[in-house]
């Protein structure tokens, strides 16, 4: 394999940030989350990860999609400013951190038992239509931030979303190469130069940050505010653990195919795992959203055939020094409502594609009664029920209660002919 310069590393370095930014910073313009910190998190839990995983897999961790639900469902439409919110946002640090931890128990107990074993609790047959779930239960919110402006239906916003889709639509479909990979940061610039002549953009946050983001006084609150372990607020979050863990591994499965290196091995996917979690946990103490594997860095790998690691750890170190700039996370604030609500419609829409395809992959079949039975109850629950109350103070969401019902009908039901292969042998 050629050597690379430093000056060399950099430049695939910052193709692994560009192809990462997009989605990681559209999760805290989504959830009120601040910008700078989710950048800091993203670079400092992939640098975690590859600590605990010897280096050796090379792994961008980026802020993930599947706990906006509960992240949004426990902060609301509340934001920095807000009388409530950093309650809000400490109840969210608590429950990351506990999903962090989730992801470290399973880790032992993969360690201790083995991957196979442990992967009965949760089948296709429920991760599938659970992450159906997780996207359909964030359609609303997209449809909102896309055609609505302060609960008013807006041709204005209508068009921006309209041309935010095209774009990345012709993107993701027409463009070669690593630009490929970018469909949403091509969809950010074109929506906020379309918005400018329209009056959305408000360059108010820009202005009013500080050029070194711990100078601020509103990120310094929220870095060193401390965690609240509240039970409905992890009740909301944490069991979305389970599902991500699956995810975690297909990721790592993908990666290993195109490394060519078998890294649920060596390493193990139980370092993988656990330094997933402590990402997580980390980033949960310091106020950013959870972490996941990127499978979009997966593609810059594919694309440019360079797998060393360092490059990613390049890459994380940038990202870092993205977070530190507090004026350029003030600009990715004050990107536009309709710009993000059409680009959440492509987002959430894709998170419910990503259950389909493991339907499809596994070969599940549905004319067998129980994988029918534990689909519809796992969709009526997740997408029907908002949130249960437990006690006067504590309720488990739909999505929680969804996938616990799930995981148990699952354990107790007896298996037949569950996949369309079994059934044509």
């Amino acid at each position: 394999m050629e050597k690379k310069t430093l000056n060399k590393k950099i430049v695939l370095g910052i193709q692994h940030v560009l192809a990462m930014f997009g989605a990681t910073v559209l999760v805290p313009a989504l959830t009120g989350l601040n910008t700078s910190i989710t950048l800091f998190c993203a670079g400092a839990g992939t640098l975690l990860f590859h600590w605990i995983t010897k280096k050796k897999v090379p792994v961008f961790l980026g802020s993930s999609f599947a706990f906006m639900g509960g992240i949004i469902a426990v902060i609301g439409e509340s934001r920095i400013g807000d009388p409530d919110f950093l309650d809000k946002l400490a109840a969210v640090k608590g429950a990351l951190i506990i999903a962090g931890l989730i992801y470290a128990l399973f880790s032992l107990l993969i360690k201790l038992v083995g991957y196979e074993k442990v992967n009965k609790l949760l089948p296709p047959i429920v991760t599938g239509p659970i992450i159906i779930v997780i996207g359909l239960r964030l359609s609303s919110v997209a449809i909102n931030s896309a055609f609505y402006d302060n609960g008013q239906f807006s041709l204005k916003s209508l068009l921006v979303t309209v041309i935010v889709l095209a774009t990345v639509i012709c993107i993701s479909v027409f463009a070669k190469g690593i630009y490929n990979l970018m469909p949403i940061l091509f969809a950010i610039i074109v929506g906020y130069i379309v918005c400018i002549p329209l009056g959305f953009v408000n360059l108010d946050p820009v202005r009013n940050s500080e050029i070194i983001s711990i100078m601020d006084a509103n990120i310094r609150a929220q870095l060193f505010l401390a965690p609240a372990f509240e039970l409905d607020a992890i009740l909301a979050i944490a069991p979305i653990a389970l599902v991500t863990l699956i995810e975690h591994v297909g990721d790592i499965t993908t990666n290993s195919a195109v490394v060519g290196k078998n890294f649920m091995v060596d390493p193990g996917v139980h370092r993988t795992i656990l330094g997933d979690g402590l990402a997580t946990a980390f980033a949960g103490l310091l106020g950013g959203p959870a972490n996941t594997t990127y499978g979009e860095n997966t593609g810059v790998l594919a694309v440019t055939k360079n797998y060393d690691p360092s490059v990613i750890r390049i890459a994380a170190i940038i990202a870092m020094i993205l977070g530190i700039i507090g004026k350029f996370g003030g600009f990715v604030t004050s990107i536009p409502v309709p710009v993000t609500g059409g680009i959440s419609i492509v987002l959430y829409g894709m998170i419910s594609s990503v259950g389909v395809r493991i339907l499809i992959n596994s070969r599940l079949n549905f004319g067998n009664s129980r994988n029918l039975m534990i689909a519809a109850l796992i969709f009526v629950l997740g997408i029907g029920c908002d949130s249960i109350p437990i006690t006067e103070t504590v309720t488990i969401s739909g999505l929680a209660l969804a996938a616990i019902v799930g995981m148990i009908l699952a354990l107790i039901l007896p298996e037949g002919n569950d996949s369309i292969l079994e059934e044509n042998a």
